[in-house]
């Protein structure tokens, strides 16, 4: 793979980068988010080929975040909905979901978000998601088994520390379900369903206490490369439907086709209460 000339010390250099990463996340973010907001409700989405939406919106944000990557950090490679779908050969790579939520976006529904995943030997180590209509901004560390330092691993909703909860189901709790995972609700189900159309907050639900759990049928890996750290960080579990391990991704291979349907989790013991009731969805979600 293409080196990235990012120091290897304990010290003080290593502070440094990744304290310029999360500025760097924050600030690109924030500058498409408030953008989005003039264009929100106001621009006509097409269909692409797989039958999501697709605006100017999300075309112009996707070469803005592009270029400032480019600019900021020109030795990180970089994998996006909207352009190369292609994991390239570089240590360092970052992966865009410039507007998650294109049709909530489209019709006006104010739950939306720009996504931002900063993938290192090809395994998600820093998540920023901001969410312009609310004013959330989510973003995590989580270092995982690699020799990276300078960190701590951890989760947070506006600098703030979140967790995942730590209660027992309920219908006074929320699981969250995608529009492709509706058949889930043909049995009963432990907890109460909400569907909030946009992947990676879904996720993130979870991680922040809010829900516990939700599942995704048809995510590609633009929806959750963010999320993906976050949810780790959070305390949260994250379980592939497919039993194919996701992480580190392939160089060379084409990721715009495939498909990850995941399950999340609070903790640990909801895994058992959850999954028998979508697993089924891991057979016909990913291709």
């Amino acid at each position: 793979m293409i080196s990235c000339p990012v120091p290897r010390t304990t010290g003080h250099d290593m502070n440094d980068f990744w304290t310029d990463i999360l500025n760097f996340a924050k600030d690109t973010t924030n500058r498409v988010g408030n953008r989005h907001l003039r264009d929100f409700g106001q621009v006509q989405g097409s269909e692409k080929a797989d039958g999501t939406l697709v605006t100017q919106a999300d075309r112009w944000a996707d070469q803005e975040i592009r270029d400032a990557i480019a600019s900021h950090f020109p030795s990180h490679g970089v994998l996006s909905e909207e352009a190369s779908h292609q994991f390239p050969e570089s240590e360092w790579c970052w992966i865009i979901d410039p507007l998650d939520g294109t049709t909530n976006f489209t019709r006006g529904i104010p739950l939306w978000g720009v996504s931002l995943g900063l993938l290192y030997q090809g395994t998600p180590v820093f998540g920023y998601i901001h969410f312009a209509p609310v004013q959330q901004s989510f973003h995590g560390f989580w270092l995982g088994k690699s020799e990276l330092s300078g960190v701590e691993n951890g989760a947070f909703l506006n600098g703030r520390p979140i967790h995942s909860s730590q209660d027992s189901p309920s219908q006074n709790h929320f699981f969250n379900l995608c529009a492709r995972s509706t058949s889930v609700m043909k049995q009963p189900f432990p907890c109460k369903i909400r569907m909030l159309g946009v992947a990676s907050y879904n996720f993130l639900a979870t991680a922040n206490g809010v829900t516990l759990g939700g599942v995704e049928a048809t995510p590609k890996i633009w929806d959750f490369a963010g999320a993906w750290v976050i949810i780790h960080a959070s305390g949260a579990v994250w379980v592939p439907l497919d039993s194919q391990p996701i992480f580190p991704l392939e160089v060379g291979q084409d990721y715009g086709q495939r498909s990850f349907p995941t399950l999340v989790a609070a903790r640990p013991e909801l895994v058992s209460v959850f999954k028998p009731l979508v697993e089924f969805l891991g057979k016909c979600g990913s291709f």
